[in-house]
């Protein structure tokens, strides 16, 4: 069984037990009641509204953007940083330049958790991406109860819900950052409506990398979406080759949290 496949059903059997303690329309009230009372109780409309942390709005500005990633662990890897502090790294990240934060709230295979997410949408005032392994709305409202900005939809894992997935983050009020890894994926994104793509040169199912895929899916992302480059970026040079080939953002987090000094590392990856 692949990885992708066991994660998958691992999601669904945590949902189920989730969804006995709380349902999805409970999750939708506590969330509009929450904005409610931060507005003074005016209309809170279901598009992100203006002045909240934007992803798509740091990845618009000039420059190469970053997001920077808060990552205990990879199951390719093992621990990597086991005993972070979630906020305290990622102000550490915004301290140095990164332009988002990137969250892993999946415990199992990343030992992120829930929490981290929301101690770091406390402490930072960049745009906080949750990422974790999204199969079902449910996970969207629950991310946007915790203060994310907006999610990772990886369209391998996502299938055909990624219209519904993407639907429900429009009415959460967070934006989507749809992950692919093949010409396929990019063209199922495109035509739901992804307007914020993420080539990931990992294969979730061998989880092997493969840095030159970045480069040979360009071609396919076309114009009009926003782009980011995940994974197998390392060093100065390969942002300045991602840079070069149209890509407005890179996510980057084992060489960030391996790293002796993250806010040094960043600097390096920034330097070209």
């Amino acid at each position: 069984m692949g990885f992708l496949k066991r994660v998958k059903n691992l999601k669904l059997e945590e949902l189920a037990g989730r969804r006995r303690a709380k349902t999805l329309d409970e999750l939708e009230r506590e969330l509009r009641a929450r904005r409610r009372a931060v507005t003074g109780g005016a209309r809170v409309p279901e598009l992100l509204s203006e002045g909240r942390p934007s992803l798509s709005a740091a990845l618009r500005r000039p420059g190469m953007s970053l997001i920077a990633e808060v990552k205990r662990a990879s199951p390719a890897r093992g621990w990597l940083a086991k005993g972070i502090l979630a906020e305290e790294l990622a102000a550490r990240y915004e301290g140095a330049g990164a332009r988002a934060v990137s969250v892993l709230t999946e415990a199992a295979f990343f030992g992120g958790s829930p929490e981290d997410l929301k101690r770091v949408r406390e402490r930072v005032n960049i745009p906080v991406l949750c990422k974790d392994f999204i199969v079902d709305p449910y996970q969207i409202w629950e991310a946007a109860l915790l203060g994310a900005d907006a999610v990772l939809l990886i369209v391998r894992l996502a299938g055909e819900r990624l219209l519904e997935l993407l639907e429900a983050c429009e009415k959460a009020g967070v934006e989507a950052l749809a992950e692919v890894h093949t010409a396929p994926e990019i063209e199922a994104a495109l035509r739901a409506g992804a307007r914020l793509v993420a080539v990931n040169c990992r294969d979730l199912d061998t989880l092997r990398v493969h840095p030159e895929r970045h480069f040979e899916l360009g071609p396919f992302l076309g114009g009009g979406v926003l782009t980011v480059a995940a994974s197998g970026v390392g060093d100065a040079l390969a942002v300045g080759r991602l840079w070069a080939a149209g890509y407005d953002g890179v996510l980057v987090g084992e060489a960030l949290v391996t790293a002796p000094d993250p806010a040094a590392k960043i600097a390096e990856l920034l330097s070209q």
